[in-house]
């Protein structure tokens, strides 16, 4: 069959393998997925990245969900309603759902998992932390309470995986070691996890939806973009994550291989940590933006698989509100420098994972090469996620990084999910995502106010004055918001491909020759 090119676009669903005539789904059979990370754990309570989130999608079900449209809808949950004050939020729960173990899912359930997810300090609690009471009024219905009115809440709960629901007892049983031994609802069952190598699930033969087409989804933990290339087109691995750009069109030209491009939500940069000279000062961070050609960057590393960044956050994200670029200018960045008192550059490093992003490796090379346009030397440090993330997760007086590569995919396509964790000063590693502790008071006042507003319009110019501040003060080299490729090998069907940077296989069937 003729090789298809899909260009699935923000909020667009698009299924693999789509022809004219009818396809017979057939019952059974086992796909793999090769992912550029291993996940750091399967735990809502303490898994922080995409890779995680997309695994745990499969087994473990929120009270809402998003679809690519960027639609709230209900999973667990059937409906809700919200008081006139925006106080309190009742939920209805859906009946007779069972958790994999066999235990109800009910209201106590979610009472324990949102306070679980709020008393272990979960990395992601900041999504619901304006929770002040989860109260139980029957065994389906909970409301929940916050002192202000929480605009972004019922969004908020559909944040993929991250807020999933997860079966009390399992946690009790397995302690700490329920991060390797997950246990909810969905349409398919952990089974087995290799470190470095292989995550297996099973389809959930009890679920309470349609079940899985699927007996097995198998994630396979290959970081080598070249080594993930060549196990989809020799029929390895039926699906691969993160095709190189270089490789895209080579491989439209491969029989039996489909790609498909979507744009996501998901901004990347590199993060300066503030407290250290001589990052601290803004003349520096600033410099060091107009330092970088993210021009370039995009049209001939990325060959286009990307926009270069105006805004923290990317365009299509409630509060995006468009900035003036830092066009590339070395000798606007050269006098920044001298002002600030390094005419003759300075010595830094800059740490980056390899295979997590697109072409993340290729990319921290070419951050090398501008900077040391302008005198500045950096020496490049490759960590391994898992590794890199606990390296970063460190309180500023511990901290040990100056500049990092990191990506951040917007769970909700809300402003607050895009800019909360990342400057809000409460949000300082360990306790979240702020690896640059910036600090900046004002900033904090509008990210707090735009919680608690409920109008949008208020909320849009909330964010506009936060995003002017934030880029001025400049605690990022901004860099670009990303678009996926994907590879998927003919004859897999249904497989959805999300905005928010996952596949679910949930709907997936092998066509039936």
């Amino acid at each position: 069959m003729k090789n298809k090119f899909l260009i699935c676009v923000l909020f667009i669903i698009f299924f693999v393998g789509f022809t004219l005539s009818p396809i017979q789904a057939r019952e059974g059979g086992d796909l793999s997925i090769a992912i550029g990370s291993d996940p750091e754990s399967l735990d809502p309570a303490n898994a922080e990245s995409s890779p995680a989130a997309m695994v745990m999608i499969h087994s473990i079900e929120n009270l809402f969900d998003m679809t690519p449209e960027g639609e709230i809808v209900p999973e667990l949950a059937k409906d809700y309603n919200i008081s006139e004050d925006g106080k309190e939020f009742k939920i209805y729960l859906r009946e007779g759902i069972e958790f994999h173990d066999g235990e109800y899912f009910d209201a106590e359930a979610v009472k324990f998992n949102l306070e679980r997810l709020l008393d272990e300090v979960s990395p992601f609690a900041f999504l619901i932390d304006q929770i002040t009471e989860i109260e139980i009024i029957d065994d389906y219905t909970v409301k929940i309470h916050t002192d202000e009115p929480f605009a972004p809440l019922i969004t908020n709960l559909s944040s993929h995986g991250f807020m999933g629901m997860v079966s009390p007892q399992a946690v009790e049983k397995y302690g700490e070691d329920f991060s390797t031994n997950p246990v909810g609802t969905g349409p398919f069952e952990f089974v087995d996890w290799t470190r470095g190598e292989e995550i297996v699930l099973e389809r959930n033969e009890d679920y309470w939806g349609d079940n899985a087409y699927l007996e097995k989804v198998s994630f396979k933990i290959i970081p080598e973009d070249s080594s993930r290339v060549v196990q989809v087109e020799t029929g390895e691995v039926d699906a691969a994550m993160f095709i190189p750009p270089r490789e895209r069109n080579r491989l439209l030209e491969v029989e039996d291989i489909n790609i498909i491009e979507e744009s996501s939500l998901r901004t990347i940069y590199t993060g300066l940590n503030t407290k250290v000279e001589p990052l601290d000062d803004v003349k520096v961070r600033q410099a060091l933006n107009y330092a970088i050609n993210n021009q370039a960057i995009v049209e001939e590393i990325m060959e286009g698989a990307g926009r270069p960044s105006d805004a923290p956050v990317a365009p299509g994200t409630f509060g995006y509100a468009e900035q003036d670029r830092y066009d590339y200018n070395p000798e606007k960045a050269q006098e920044l420098l001298a002002e600030a008192g390094y005419e003759d550059g300075f010595e830094t490093t800059l740490h980056h994972p390899v295979g997590r992003y697109m072409m993340d490796e290729t990319i921290a090379e070419a951050i090398q090469g501008q900077l040391a346009e302008i005198g500045i030397e950096v020496s490049l440090e490759t960590m391994e996620w898992v590794t890199y993330l606990e390296f970063l997760s460190e309180p500023p007086e511990e901290s040990e990084h100056e500049m990092y590569i990191l990506g951040w995919g917007n769970m909700t396509g809300d402003s607050d999910n895009g800019l909360y964790p990342l400057f809000h000063s409460s949000e300082w590693a360990p306790k979240g995502f702020d690896y640059t502790y910036l600090g900046n008071e004002r900033v904090d006042e509008l990210l707090d106010q735009a919680r608690v507003t409920p109008q949008p319009e208020r909320r849009e110019e909330i964010y506009e004055e936060a995003i002017e501040i934030i880029w001025e003060e400049a605690p990022w080299i901004f860099l670009h918001s990303e678009v996926q490729i994907n590879a998927v090998r003919e004859g897999v069907e249904g497989l959805l491909h999300h905005p928010r940077e996952y596949i679910f296989a949930g709907e997936a069937y092998l066509e039936d020759n």
